[in-house]
């Protein structure tokens, strides 16, 4: 399968991370736990990341795969 990794990035330091596979927003600092409690809470945000998993990556790995499998 695939797993869409959306990482949040601050002064270089990654404070929260939305993972597909856990299907929700992970915080890594105190800000980030705060914004990760918010918007797991919003399912049209968890939505529209799930929704990059889709549109983003199987989109662009089929196009890849093809790619691979043209040149075999």
């Amino acid at each position: 399968g695939i797993e869409l990794i959306d990482s949040y990035v601050f002064n270089k330091a990654e404070y929260i991370r939305f993972n597909s596979t856990v299907g929700r927003f992970v915080g890594y600092t105190e800000h980030g736990l705060k914004n990760a409690e918010a918007w797991n809470s919003d399912a049209g945000l968890l939505g529209q990341e799930q929704g990059e998993l889709e549109r983003v990556c199987k989109h662009n790995a089929d196009l890849h795969y093809s790619a691979i499998l043209d040149k075999t």
